[in-house]
């Protein structure tokens, strides 16, 4: 008898219900679908367009994504009889359960709009904030990813960049390279100057503006201190501080101008026999 009420109730349910049944899940899988259709669509259309570029899609994306979902689920619930009304206080009771239970969420998501907002950098940068390293990749809604110079991925909350001093390397078109060197304290500064402008004038990616310049930087206590300071352009920069280490080297060596470096001398202890 039980069995029988069962299967009676499970077919006047059906009966009333199951066409808005069917008609939810399709709304579900569709939305579903749509939602990742139109997120794919954003990643590949929008950095296209003058108005924006690869940084801000990712975000947009994530977005339109999650609105496409929340409009299907509302959808659905209508259909089984669920009132709009009551759907839009569940969200919203349950949103702001959300939103305290997952406050550090939320400051990334807010972090993150800040960071598209003001632009500190764009995806293909390099930039260093509070440690973190790296050339950003994609700014998403919760976090950033980015790659270190020797392969590593990075994944840092976008509140945790925020927060810190951002340091962008290649925001400015142009980057002085500092080549420090010491040399001896009998060597001719100024032989030393010329050799160290002369490996400089014969490197095509120093800028001649800005001119190079050598400043004596300090005393050391066994080497004055030199400082060779040239400008680049800054797709340049990593190459023209590489070769000047190796050109200025070969430079004072060509004009005999010693570089010192550490001795150490062993007195053996005399006895009295």
């Amino acid at each position: 008898m039980q069995f029988e009420s069962i299967v009676t109730s499970t077919v006047e349910w059906g009966s009333t219900y199951g066409m808005a049944a069917i008609v939810a899940i399709i709304v579900i899988i569709v939305g579903w679908f749509a939602s990742g259709w139109l997120s794919s669509a954003i990643i590949r259309v929008l950095p296209h367009n003058k108005a924006f570029d690869e940084t801000i899609a990712p975000m947009i994306s994530q977005i339109v994504r999650y609105l496409v979902l929340i409009i299907a689920i509302v959808i659905a619930l209508s259909e089984l009889g669920v009132q709009t009304a009551s759907i839009l206080a569940v969200l919203g009771a349950a949103g702001l359960a959300i939103a305290l239970a997952l406050q550090g969420t939320l400051s990334n998501i807010a972090a993150g709009v800040m960071l598209l907002w003001l632009r500190p950098f764009n995806v293909g940068d390099y930039v260093e904030a509070d440690g973190i390293n790296g050339i950003v990749k994609q700014v998403g809604l919760f976090a950033t990813r980015m790659r270190t110079l020797d392969g590593k991925f990075l994944f840092a909350p976008n509140s945790k960049i925020w927060d810190a001093t951002i340091v962008n390397y290649n925001r400015e078109m142009t980057r002085r390279v500092d080549f420090s060197v010491g040399i001896d304290y009998s060597a001719d500064i100024s032989k030393a100057r010329a050799a160290l402008l002369a490996a400089a004038a014969q490197d095509e990616r120093v800028l001649k503006a800005p001119e190079p310049v050598v400043y004596v930087m300090g005393l050391g206590d066994s080497s004055i201190d030199l400082q060779l300071r040239c400008w680049t352009k800054t797709e340049d920069y990593w190459e023209t501080a590489m070769s000047m280490n190796e050109k200025g080297k070969l430079a004072l060596d060509a004009a005999g101008v010693a570089i010192p470096f550490p001795h150490v001398q062993l007195v053996r202890p005399t006895t009295d026999e």
